[in-house]
């Protein structure tokens, strides 16, 4: 798990150092939306929507916006109406990509997340031509400094996860998606905030990346994740930390 785990935190930690507010708003107040439209507005009945309020809760969205954006979704209020699109291409050195939007306009977010892989020595590549290496779980992550060892996976093993992984300085946690949000409650049961907590495609082997071709790989990621359209960037690309954080310095 080398690849996604250090890519994935180290990008967490920045993230929660120097996010755009502006950027993570738009990002969730879509997401609200859909999943209000797809599950209904109540957060009790709808696990989708009650892991992106909480979400929104946790960068301090104020609850006005919150209620607005499901009201949106229910068609209580009107709204734009987003599509949820995913995207697979490869990247430099043949690491494959996916990226998921939600997108008010198809034709303009296909041209310009291929123009993003292009200009990053990447291609746009058709329907499952990479989603088949990848495998859709529930994924949180735990700093050892939160938990002991026992106590947490009896906790997640009892809630009715998988796995549980020793990634160096964190547990990782992993489900099937329709257990995470049970798995999730029972971590934070026990007094923990996750360094990380989503339903992730995670790949089944990865590309090693260094030098130029991992440098190229980094600024792609950041690119595909800065576009508005973006909800979630996934890779197999696995990188040194060292190369990501000299990247990011």
């Amino acid at each position: 798990m080398s690849g996604h785990s250090k890519w994935h935190s180290i990008k967490h930690k920045k993230g929660a150092a120097d996010a755009k507010r502006g950027k993570v708003f738009t990002r969730i107040i879509k997401e609200l939306t859909v999943a209000a439209r797809n599950g209904g507005g109540d957060a009790d009945t709808n696990p989708r929507l009650r892991t992106i309020v909480a979400e929104a809760k946790a960068v301090n969205m104020p609850a006005d916006n919150i209620k607005r954006a499901i009201q949106r979704g229910t068609g209580e209020l009107p709204g734009v109406s987003y599509d949820e699109i995913t995207y697979e291409g490869y990247g430099p050195g043949g690491a494959a990509v996916i990226v998921e939007t939600l997108t008010d306009n198809r034709n303009r977010t296909v041209g310009e997340i291929r123009h993003i892989l292009s200009k990053h020595n990447g291609n746009l590549a058709a329907e499952n031509s990479v989603a088949w290496m990848f495998d859709k779980k529930g994924y949180i992550v735990v700093d050892k400094g939160q938990a002991e060892e026992e106590a947490l996976m009896a906790a997640a093993l009892d809630a009715g996860a998988d796995d549980m992984r020793d990634d160096g300085d964190s547990w990782e946690v992993m489900s099937t998606p329709d257990a995470f949000q049970k798995v999730l409650d029972a971590v934070k049961a026990l007094g923990i905030e996750p360094g990380a907590a989503e339903v992730a495609m995670l790949p089944q082997n990865y590309v090693k990346l260094e030098g130029k071709p991992a440098q190229q790989m980094i600024k792609l990621m950041e690119a595909l994740e800065e576009h508005e359209d973006t909800r979630k960037v996934w890779s197999n690309a696995d990188i040194e930390e060292k190369e990501i954080e000299a990247s990011l310095a």
